[in-house]
């Protein structure tokens, strides 16, 4: 019993520790820049491809780029406190029918996972990105959420933000971005590796128009934030 006893009471430290270090951890980024993500890691020593990543501040990216990215990843990023239940609903019940299965991941919850955890599928990472997620929600708000998906989002190979693929997609810096622009970019972010939004194939063309139809959606409903450049 003394030995249980000893056991529990290590498992609590350990467990009040972990917690501590992520509340740290969160409070940290709530102001400072993001410096880098695991994502980029893994690919910077586990294929040897170079990181292109420059932080901007949310002031500094057109408000068309959110609008793109709200459109193409989370129409109800606005309304939601991390997690949209109608979309995880939707997609169950599509599921039920056969339909192919599909993600309900928020701007939030891709965040959280980009920024703190590692990238594959598991039980235990779903339930430390949805802790991770309710931790941003309540510490850091919907702007820098935004200003940190903006910034820390696979935009490419080797390119990470929305300035590295401005530069090197279209010579521009985030604030100079077109609408059409911002689209091409939100449309390739499923596989940035794999869609080009510098070269757009027929398929990103086509989701890009979506996307921008969308936006004025999301403009219109004002389902967004007005920061910007």
């Amino acid at each position: 019993m003394h030995l249980v006893k000893k056991i529990a009471k290590y498992i609590f430290r350990l467990l009040l520790t972990l917690f501590i270090i992520t509340i740290l951890w969160v409070a940290v980024y709530a102001f400072v820049p993001v410096p880098g993500t695991p994502l980029m890691l893994a690919r910077y020593f586990g294929e040897d491809v170079p990181i292109n990543h420059t932080w901007t501040p949310l002031e500094e990216i057109t408000p068309d780029m959110q609008l793109a990215v709200i459109a193409a990843e989370d129409n109800r990023f606005v309304l939601h406190n991390g997690f949209d239940w109608e979309e995880i609903e939707k997609a169950r019940k599509e599921a039920e029918k056969g339909k192919k299965l599909r993600g309900a991941s928020t701007i939030s919850q891709q965040t959280a996972k980009n920024v703190f955890l590692w990238h594959g599928r598991s039980w235990v990472r779903k339930g430390l990105e949805a802790y991770f997620t309710t931790l941003i929600e309540f510490m850091w708000g919907k702007e820098r959420i935004m200003e940190v998906y903006l910034n820390s989002i696979e935009t490419g190979e080797g390119l990470y933000g929305i300035a590295a693929v401005a530069q090197a997609n279209f010579g521009k810096t985030p604030g100079e971005l077109t609408s059409e622009e911002c689209a091409l970019i939100a449309a390739t972010l499923p596989n940035p590796r794999h869609y080009s939004s510098k070269k757009p194939s027929r398929y990103i063309q086509k989701r890009k128009r979506a996307i921008m139809k969308n936006m004025n959606y999301i403009q219109r409903n004002n389902l967004y934030l007005k920061t910007g450049k």
